[in-house]
């Protein structure tokens, strides 16, 4: 296939996946879910799942080997993109707000599922071998396992407090500022994990560490007060300063990309550094990269997709499914919610929190993405954690709703409760 005829595949490409995904979004969100929730099911309906079955297998005719690069390319930019929003939306003092409370569910709710995690490799290590074999030993595949089974997606997780009214509210307040610490520490852990494997550098992980390191140092204490410093001058205009974050963000996803790390920590440390104005983000700078990240997003919804495969998953890899669901949920779901309850919110909130912070989503689905890429995992076992991270997903809307009925149903009960006590006490 020559240029011009891969060109024009690509387009025809980009074009059904943009329609396919805004349909099914806009189904999803007439279904009570999230956007991004039909743009997943988009992009594994259009791979070897759903479209891949049919006669003629219509999937590799839409996507020929050829074209995959292309489209690869494309997504990558649209995640360093996000990852930029999303570390230019984490605010300090917003991850103060909740305070102790936040820390706490931030604390259990991390460090119970990651035990887990780690635990369940050791203790059914012959369940992971089957599904992935050769590959479920060392440190690198312990500590993927504590953040894949661990993980929160904020932005998910910020869109449904929003939709859901709770925004402001101690319980959204609490979940949105847990699952931004979470957040920080899962790519932090990712990122040792990485670090260790010397992939794609031929360095030491001592090396390419001390390299990241200082690499992150000289963004925060060099780049970040120059860009401020230069925006702050009245020829930054908006059109500059979007150009500055877009370059900064690529030219950071690039740095980490050629120090071994995958190009996304390049761009949250682009969003992290990039200057705030009057310590929030700065609207002419936010508003276009969402947009961008928005429109592109989709493409990356469909190279995971063609990655992922139901139908080559047999019987090991269903145990090792309903195992890691056990321990992603349950891991989740207790922890957060007796640290909320020991931090004094009542039932109703606690079990709000605790179903809030089980959402996984995009961010779960880069995490795996990353360690595919890197080899940390195979297919069958990115397959499961992918079906893991939409069955946390999908469930988090349907138990909202259940948590509010029963909310409302208990309330007048309690009310019944406090009043009939009054009136006997006073007719005696």
């Amino acid at each position: 296939m020559d240029t011009e005829a891969l060109v024009t595949v690509a387009i025809g490409d980009v074009a059904v996946i943009v329609i396919v995904s805004r349909l099914l979004g806009a189904l999803a969100r007439r279904c009570g879910q999230p956007v991004v929730i039909g743009q997943i099911v988009a992009g594994i309906a259009l791979g070897p799942t759903l479209l891949g079955r049919l006669p003629g297998d219509p999937t590799s005719r839409l996507f020929p080997p050829e074209v995959l690069p292309f489209l690869t390319v494309l997504s990558q930019i649209a995640i360093v993109i996000f990852m930029f929003v999303v570390g230019y939306e984490m605010d300090g003092r917003q991850l103060r707000q909740g305070g102790r409370a936040a820390a706490t569910v931030a604390l259990c709710a991390f460090l119970v599922p990651a035990g887990l995690g780690v635990g369940a490799v050791g203790v059914f290590h012959g369940a992971f071998d089957a599904v992935q074999p050769g590959h479920a030993d060392g440190r690198t595949f312990w500590l993927f396992m504590a953040v894949a089974v661990s993980v929160t997606a904020l932005p998910v997780l910020a869109a449904i407090v929003r939709e859901r009214g709770l925004a402001g509210s101690p319980e959204g307040t609490v979940a949105t500022t847990a699952a931004g610490l979470m957040d920080v520490v899962a790519w932090l852990v990712l990122a040792a994990a990485l670090a260790g494997t010397g992939h794609a550098t031929g360095r030491s992980w001592q090396l390419t560490l001390l390299l990241i390191s200082l690499f992150v140092a000289a963004m925060f204490l060099v780049v970040r007060p120059v860009l401020g410093r230069w925006l702050r001058r009245s020829r930054a205009v908006p059109a500059n300063q979007l150009t500055i974050a877009l370059g900064l963000a690529l030219g950071s996803a690039w740095v980490t990309a050629e120090l071994g790390l995958h190009p996304v920590f390049g761009g949250l440390l682009a969003g992290l550094t990039m200057p705030r104005r009057d310590g929030v983000p700065d609207a002419d700078v936010l508003r276009p990269m969402e947009q961008t990240s928005d429109l592109l997003l989709p493409l990356f919804f469909v190279t995971t997709g063609l990655s992922f495969n139901i139908g080559s998953l047999d019987g090991d890899g269903g145990l090792l499914l309903l195992l890691i669901l056990a321990i992603a949920i349950l891991g989740k779901l207790g922890p957060a919610y007796a640290a909320s309850r020991i931090s004094g919110m009542d039932t109703h909130r606690s079990a709000t929190v605790a179903v809030l912070v089980n959402t996984r989503g995009l961010t779960e689905l880069i995490v795996l993405n990353v360690a595919l890429d890197a080899g940390i995992i195979g297919p069958a076992l990115f397959t499961v954690l992918v079906l893991m991270a939409l069955v946390t997903t999908f469930m988090t809307g349907p138990l909202l709703s259940l948590t509010a009925r029963r909310h409302k149903r208990e309330t007048p009960r309690r009310q019944e409760k406090k009043v009939v006590p009054a009136l006997t006490d006073g007719r005696t």
